[in-house]
């Protein structure tokens, strides 16, 4: 578990914390089957990872950890840093419609 947010990660829990998305709950850090994903909303089983440059490397295990927490009944949702940065809005809006609620 890190405690110091990326940039990327702080700009989408402004938008996430405190159900101010669309009254959807999330937790930070969340563990679920062995790992822990940077954002996740029990009630919907959704999970939403911030990626930087070390995870276009396939050795990271992102495909086996995403394949695993799909078994679960998990929806993963993965964003690129820059995407968070430059475009919010449009990433918020990818999890409403994930969620149901778009």
């Amino acid at each position: 578990m890190r405690k110091v947010m990326t940039s990327a990660e702080l700009k989408l829990w402004n938008e996430l914390r405190a159900h101010r998305l669309m009254g959807l709950g999330f937790r930070r850090q969340f563990p679920i089957a062995g790992y822990i994903v940077d954002f996740a909303c029990p009630e919907k089983k959704l999970v939403v990872e911030v990626d930087g440059s070390q995870h276009a490397d396939p050795v990271t295990g992102d495909e086996a950890r995403t394949l695993r927490l799909e078994q679960d009944g998990w929806t993963v949702l993965r964003f690129w840093n820059h995407d968070v940065i430059r475009d919010i809005d449009n990433v918020c809006r990818h999890i409403v419609i994930a969620a149901g609620l778009g």
